[in-house]
């Protein structure tokens, strides 16, 4: 499982593990070498004078000539009777502890005879000690001193990784010709990335700069047949037409109409924030549900669908009439097809509309789904593509706003487009 932390905390704590790894080490290297040190030098010393007392002083009937902090004893010496905590010891050295003292025991066995030489060590276990201390201290400021330039390191290693988020994080990479990165940095492992960011954005804004001319130009080219298909209808709705062939006539006028409001969006959807005329909001909530209204009542009430518009609140707001109507639109229709009998109702509030049907509804699980492109409902009929709920997120993205759904408890499903919708609002169903 990777890891969660920050990279420059990871460099540090890294960092400080290997020091405190090695220095561990070493202060367990410099206490195991002082043992060792001690036992092979106080064994040659204590042998050394072991070996004068036998052979020069107990030889000659002397009394062994030893400092005051070193004392005799032997198995055959009646004198230097071996005390009873020190008998049993192995031959060579020992080490041996009488509550908080501690003695050097040094054993040698000649023709089955016991000698030993016994020595405090209270000098050189204080020498010992201090020189333990002093390890421990290094051991403690080799760790400190580690985290210190551990932070100083990952600061470091980590400023260009941070340079770059920056740059990549506050600058339009996508809709403006901004310089490349890579220039502004050396010829690493930053520097990689910030020249793999390069291409990698580069080919994205090729992909979106193809996109934005295919739909301008495709939008663009196709309001000239529709203004001669709505020029044509209407110099048919002068002629004299059978019911049955106005019938198709005012349908024909009503698809002209949707696609050209469909070319208009398109076409505003492809061009950039730069241009301004493209956005004007001059247009109120009241007066878009107005116009859908009248535009969609008749086809509810052919349907046999009670169509009902409320007004719960007062929106002082202005909106792009385009991307407004084509929002409304879209959540209309869907409630025209998808509901067989019942209700739909359009309710304006404040800051924004919902639509209410009495349709089949929508599973919990597919309202996020819903929202992407060529995905249609489990009740999906006719033969749209999946497109129209996809359009609809685009704007309100494109616009600020927020659309959410939910299942009515009585029923069928609530769509809810909010104008000033809070920051942490997304395209979710509650």
């Amino acid at each position: 499982m990777a890891s969660k932390q920050p990279f420059a905390r990871r460099i540090l704590i890294a960092f400080v593990l290997m020091t405190t790894l090695v220095s561990g080490l070493f202060s367990l290297s410099i206490v195991a070498v002082v043992h060792v040190l001690e036992e092979h030098l106080v064994s040659e010393e204590l042998s050394r004078e072991l070996d004068t007392v036998l052979h020069e002083d107990l030889k000659y009937g002397n009394r062994p000539r030893l400092d005051s902090s070193t004392r005799f004893f032997a198995s055959n010496l009646a004198g230097y009777a071996i005390p009873e905590q020190y008998a049993g010891l192995s031959e060579g050295f020992n080490e041996v502890f009488d509550g908080d003292k501690a003695f050097y025991v040094y054993v040698q066995e000649i023709n089955g005879n016991t000698y030993q030489l016994v020595q405090e060590q209270h000098e050189f276990e204080a020498r010992e000690q201090a020189l333990f201390n002093v390890v421990l201290a290094g051991f403690l400021l080799t760790v400190v001193g580690a985290w210190a330039l551990g932070l100083i390191m990952a600061r470091r290693v980590m400023a260009p990784v941070s340079r770059l988020a920056q740059q990549v994080r506050h600058r339009d990479q996508l809709h403006t010709l901004a310089p490349p990165l890579a220039p502004d940095y050396p010829d690493d492992e930053v520097g990689q990335l910030a020249a793999a960011f390069d291409s990698t954005l580069g080919q994205v804004r090729q992909s979106l700069e193809r996109e934005r001319l295919f739909t301008s130009d495709v939008s663009h080219e196709l309001r000239t047949p529709l203004m001669v298909i709505a020029t044509s209808c209407e110099l048919l709705a002068e002629a004299a037409l059978s019911p049955r062939e106005r019938q198709q006539l005012e349908r024909i006028t009503r698809a002209c109409e949707e696609m050209r409001e469909l070319v208009q969006t398109f076409l505003q959807l492809a061009r950039s924030k730069a241009n301004e005329s493209a956005f004007v909001a001059d247009s109120s909530l009241t007066s878009v549900a107005a116009a859908q209204i009248e535009r969609w009542e008749p086809m509810f009430n052919d349907k046999g669908l009670a169509f009902q518009h409320a007004q719960e609140g007062n929106d002082n707001g202005l909106y792009n009439a385009t991307f407004l109507s084509t929002v409304m639109a879209n959540l209309l229709r869907n409630a025209l097809h998808y509901t067989e009998h019942g209700v739909v109702r359009l309710v304006l509030e404040e800051g924004g509309f919902r639509v209410e049907d009495s349709g089949a509804g929508i599973p919990h699980e597919q309202h996020e789904q819903i929202f992407q492109p060529f995905v249609r409902g489990p009740q999906a009929r006719g033969e749209g593509l999946g497109l129209g709920l996809s359009l609809v997120k685009r704007i309100c993205a494109k616009q600020g706003w927020s659309i959410t759904v939910h299942s009515r408890a009585e029923g069928g499903t609530c769509f809810t487009v909010r104008f000033n919708p809070p920051a942490n609002e997304i395209f979710t169903s509650p």
